[in-house]
């Protein structure tokens, strides 16, 4: 496993449970709420907003707090607007990242992205200096044992996926970011609501760290994912077993 799914399985060994759970339930507030801007308050015709509510599910957000957000959203006065904003740059060991955010500040996201990247040894470049070395997915998971190895794949690529990986605990379905809502749709009118779906950067290639590296790409991507404006951070380095060992003893 590479790049960012890795590190956050790490931190949700050692993070402050309370405080990750307030934070993960405010950045998928602010998805609801520009899913409901974009388009209806009803999930059944606004794909973006279906795909949110089940983000809310995996952080376990309880239902009237889905609906409180998606009516806040829904009203005339609206609340906060935000737009969604992408930054780029690198870390240190030359590792590619990405940043996802959804501000109501422009200026100050930028400001707060660029100094977490000055003070732990990275440098934030224009848009599109990094994204190149990366591809837009669709990633659909489920429990493995939802269905057989073969299963999955026949009802994957029949739904117009790419690929299926299958272990002893999942099943992780990738497709074009194009084809995204009609797999998700499809896999679960057979197989019921997947474990996450979602549309991710993985990277082409990886870099490999070494403990010292890994330990202040990781402080840097930490830094960046603590900002209650960004919702995703993805890189392009990978984590040889026994560096994911050391880090999460």
């Amino acid at each position: 496993m590479a790049g960012h799914s890795q590190f956050k399985n790490i931190m949700h060994r050692k993070g402050a449970q309370d405080a990750k759970r307030a934070k993960q339930f405010a950045k998928v507030i602010r998805e609801i709420t520009v899913s409901v801007r974009s388009g209806p308050p009803d999930p059944a015709s606004n794909p973006r907003l279906r795909a949110a509510i089940s983000a809310a599910r995996e952080v376990n957000m309880p239902k009237d707090t889905v609906d409180r957000a998606i009516k806040k959203a829904s009203g005339a006065a609206g609340g906060d607007d935000y737009v969604e904003v992408r930054y780029e740059g690198y870390g240190p060991a030359g590792v590619a990242i990405i940043v996802e955010a959804l501000t109501d500040n422009r200026n100050r996201t930028a400001s707060d992205v660029r100094a977490a990247f000055s003070k732990h040894g990275g440098s934030m470049g224009e848009t599109n200096s990094v994204s190149f070395m990366f591809q837009r997915l669709g990633v659909v998971s489920y429990p493995a044992d939802v269905a057989s190895e073969d299963d999955m794949l026949e009802a994957a690529i029949e739904a117009g996926a790419d690929n299926v990986v299958s272990d002893e605990e999942r099943h992780e379905v990738t497709c074009p970011m194009e084809a995204f809502f009609a797999v998700r749709d499809a896999l679960e009118a057979r197989f019921g609501e997947p474990q996450s779906a979602r549309i991710e950067w993985r990277p082409e290639t990886t870099t490999p760290l070494d403990e010292e590296k890994a330990r202040a790409v990781l402080k840097l991507i930490d830094v960046l994912d603590e900002s209650d404006d960004v919702q995703n951070v993805y890189a392009n380095f990978d984590l040889p077993e026994d560096v994911a060992q050391a880090l999460a003893a």
